[in-house]
This record gives C-alpha cells, structure tokens and sequence, in this order.
C-alpha cells in the first residue's frame, strides 16, 4: 500500500465514480420573508451584533450607489460593487476575532466596513489623495488596512490564497489562538494558486477559512463554461479538508457556518473550506456591462433574493428593527458619503517623493536616481501628469 493512502473499501470490478455520487448540502437557516427553517439553528447572535451587522449592509449599499456614480462623473477612475452577496462577506466577517487576518479578492470592502473603516479612509483610498493609508499607489477599491488586520488587496487573481495559508501556519507557529480566512470568487479557484494554497494547507495543518464566492460569473464566463465539477466545495473535499456549502445570500447561515469553521479551525489547526452560493447583482466592475452576457430575467430572479432584504426582514420580526430606522440611516449614510467625496477629492495627491518610500528601510541609491529620472521626465510632459498640489 502507498504510503499516507487510505482504503476503506475495495471493489473487484471497474465502476467509475462520476460527480453525481458526491452530494453536497447547502446550508439554509432563513427563508426569503426572513423567518427561520423550523428544523433550523441560529447562529450565535445577540441584537448588539446584528444591528452592527445590518450597519454594515446599510453603509455598503449606499457606498456602492454613490461611488458607483462618482465613477460615472469621471470623479473617481474604477469601482466595484459589493451589492448582491453582502451575506457572504458581512456574515463571515461577523464570526471573526478582530485579530484574525483578512485577505481579499478585491470585493469585501464590506469586511473592512465591519472592522471600522472610517467613511474618510474609504473616500481617501478612493480618491489616491494623501491621505491615502497605501500612498495613492493602488487603484481604488484595493484596500489595506494594518491596523484593522486586513491585507493590501493585489489585482492578480488568487495571490492571496497560498499567502493565506503561510498566515494561518505563522499563527501556528507562535501558537496564537487566530485565524487566517481568504475571500476569493469561483473564478479564481481555477488559478494553479489555488490548488497550490489549498494543498499546502491541508498538508502543513494551517488553520485557514477558504471562503468561496461562488456568484455565477467570472467576469463574463458562467460556471458551466468555468468547470464540469460539483462547484469548489468538492475541491476542498479532495483536497481532504472540512467543507460546507452554505446559501450565500443567507446572513445566518453564513454566520453559522463560519462561527463553526473557526472553532474547528483553531481547535484543530487544520483549514476549512467554505463555499456561498450567492449572485453579483452590478456588474462586475465599472469596465463591465453584464447585459452581453446574462438577462435582465436572470437578474430579476436573483432579486427576488435580496440578502440584505432577508436579514432585514429577520431583524423586523425580532422586533430588534423598523423601516422607519432604515430609511433614516441610509439617508444618514447618503449625506454622510456624498460631504465625504467633496471633501477628498480635493485633497492633494501624495507628494512625489513618497513614491520611493516604504519599498527599503533608507531608499538606496538607485531608487533615488530613479525618482530624479522620474521629475524630470514629468517636468518635461507636465500636461500628461496630474498636478501634485491638488486636484482642479
């Protein structure tokens, strides 16, 4: 026998198994008029911690209107929106420890919202100003934040996967009771990355939550065009990790889910995959116009399963709610954002010199000619560069 290979049963003829004998439950705790499954349990949930949840939807709802729009008015260059699969991401920051590490795809601005994210420190990351936290060096929407233990979003597809598991194992390591959890779309799990962080994980013990979103589309291309497989949860399960698939625009069972896999996580120094089924209802990004490639019915149906709706409504029946309160914050979070955007975008972008720091302890000699090369050639094209006193 093949060391580390296990047979618990045997057969004596060919029979191949095909993806229909691996069934794979989806976690459901609330229905679509936000009352709870008979048979269902409730996560670990008190009024304080869904109210703080219902915040969160609030703020992101209204941040994605209106920086989507300020990208249309030319006042910001890119935004993506979180709108449809706030569930998955609010749900499973909830069931965090502060200093658990988060490390985004680029969609999760609503975990970071969860942590404490000022409404300045969205507008100044948005915007590239200085008071920027990353310098003005990313594109909008890839947020970082060391304080709040979420790291530096990267463009590049699955990068942070096998960065998540090397986090986990250094928590093993200094034996600190705190977890790594890594967002990522079903798009990306087809990226080596991910197979290489995946078995990496599963080998080593590192207590990771891979969290799948898995929202029907990579960019344009549908799930049945991406793989002929039961979804990513069976990839965790091949992989010979723990694994659940839970319904993604569901709060609860998000929150259920991963309360669970972080206790077994941490109990057991071993990864958990999580995938959520859920949809994007914007576009994928500003760049993107979803009407090549999937029906306004489509939408419309997935409308119909408005996860901030369904909490909402969970919320009204506990009698922990009311529509009055809703509509009086979101009208709170509209002013509050649209003062901010005035506000940022007319703060001065970082000074040109900042470019160089950060990358070593004392900027060596070559960084430094760089950077003399670099004023010289933007003192030579000045109208193809942004001024470094402010915006107009």
């Amino acid at each position: 026998m093949t060391t580390g290979t296990h047979l618990s049963d045997t057969i004596h003829r060919v029979e191949f198994l095909d993806k229909d004998a691996l069934k794979i439950p989806t976690l459901k705790v609330l229905q679509a008029d936000g009352t709870a499954y008979e048979s269902a349990i409730l996560p670990n949930i008190d009024q304080a911690l869904a109210l703080k949840i219902m915040d969160t939807c609030a703020f992101t709802r209204v941040l994605d209107e209106r920086m989507l729009a300020a990208q249309r008015q030319g006042r910001i260059s890119f935004y993506m929106t979180c709108t449809g699969e706030e569930a998955a991401i609010i749900g499973s920051a909830a069931a965090l420890d502060p200093q658990d590490v988060i490390l985004a795809q680029y969609r999760e601005h609503a975990a970071l919202r969860y942590r404490g994210f000022t409404t300045k420190q969205f507008m100044d990351q948005l915007f590239s100003n200085a008071n920027d936290l990353g310098k003005g060096r990313q594109m909008p929407i890839h947020y970082g934040s060391c304080e709040l233990n979420y790291q530096t979003i990267s463009s590049p597809l699955a990068t942070q996967i096998p960065q998540a598991t090397g986090v986990g194992f250094a928590f093993k390591h200094k034996q600190q009771r705190n977890i790594a959890i890594c967002y990522f779309g079903e798009g990306a799990a087809s990226e080596g990355d991910f197979h290489a962080g995946l078995n990496m994980a599963a080998v080593l013990g590192s207590p990771v939550i891979f969290f799948c979103r898995n929202n029907g589309y990579a960019i344009s291309t549908p799930t049945n065009e991406q793989y002929a497989g039961n979804g990513i949860a069976s990839r965790g399960l091949g992989y010979g990790m723990h694994t659940i698939r839970v319904d993604g625009n569901d709060m609860l069972a998000v929150l259920a889910a991963t309360q669970m896999a972080r206790a077994y996580a941490i109990e057991h120094q071993k990864p958990v995959l999580i995938e959520a089924m859920t949809y994007r209802l914007g576009a994928h990004s500003s760049s993107d116009d979803p009407s090549g490639y999937r029906s306004k019915d489509e939408e419309q149906q997935w409308r119909q399963h408005d996860p901030v709706l369904r909490f909402k409504l969970w919320l009204i029946n506990k009698g922990w709610y009311d529509e009055a309160h809703d509509l009086n914050i979101m009208q709170q979070y509209r002013e509050e954002i649209l003062a901010a955007v005035k506000v940022a975008e007319k703060v001065a972008i970082p000074n040109i010199d900042t470019i160089i720091e950060d990358v070593f302890d004392t900027p060596t000699p070559a960084l430094k000619r760089q950077l003399e090369q670099l004023k010289s050639h933007i003192a030579k094209y000045p109208s193809a560069y942004p001024k470094t006193s402010g915006r107009s």
